[in-house]
């Protein structure tokens, strides 16, 4: 028959136990932490490295069929107008490439050039354009301040590079420069129409009309 323990004995045993389980706690505690961490460590999904950023490439972003592009000065006057049978934007370079473009550039001066090629190639805002393949460049006749006539200007070539802000026409291509009557060739050109300078470099050959007082 079991012989029944005193009820303080039984307390002073159960607390001794207590005691000693009490000074491995917190070893068990930190085993079952660890045992926590290892399983959450192989459980959580991993998350995909960020990919590199790749350098933009020479392929077209969008493209516009049978367009018309306007700029406007500050004041709301049209500076240039680009058409074209088709663009391509290519954002490596912000540039855009014209299928039969034709553009209308007015200067300061209000006077009207216009250029044709069978294709082109434009910066971001329209104010450099590469014109190649049967380029055309006209500025039409118009009369400066002083009540002189400036005769029509045309320049003819495979290459012309406009700079339309500046006025400039640059080509490093053969090129046919008729101005009035007045018809000149030559390898290359530089060609500033606000100082009126021209430069032609190479092989020139021309005929120069005579000035209209010659003619009297």
């Amino acid at each position: 028959m079991a012989k029944l323990l005193p009820g303080r004995t039984v307390r002073m045993r159960v607390r001794g136990l207590w005691e000693r389980a009490s000074v491995y706690l917190p070893i068990i505690l930190m085993g079952l932490m660890a045992l926590g961490t290892y399983w959450l460590a192989r459980n959580t999904p991993m998350l995909a490295p960020p990919e590199p950023t790749r350098p933009p490439t020479h392929d077209p972003d969008y493209s516009m069929n049978r367009f018309s592009v306007k700029t406007f000065d500050p004041t709301g006057r049209i500076k240039s107008e680009v058409f074209g049978a088709q663009a391509r934007h290519y954002p490596d370079t912000d540039t855009l490439e014209i299928d039969q473009p034709r553009v209308r550039s007015f200067n300061a001066r209000a006077e009207l050039t216009v250029a044709t090629a069978r294709s082109a190639l434009s910066n971001a805002d329209g104010s450099e354009v590469q014109l190649i393949g049967d380029a055309v460049v006209t500025r039409q006749a118009s009369t400066d301040k002083l009540g002189h006539t400036r005769p029509r200007l045309e320049f003819r070539g495979e290459f012309l590079h406009a700079f339309l802000a500046t006025e400039r026409l640059k080509s490093h291509k053969p090129v046919q420069i008729t101005r009035g009557e007045t018809r000149m060739i030559a390898d290359s050109l530089d060609y500033d129409n606000v100082a009126q300078i021209m430069e032609l470099r190479g092989r020139v050959r021309g005929t120069l009309a005579p000035a209209p007082e010659a003619r009297r």
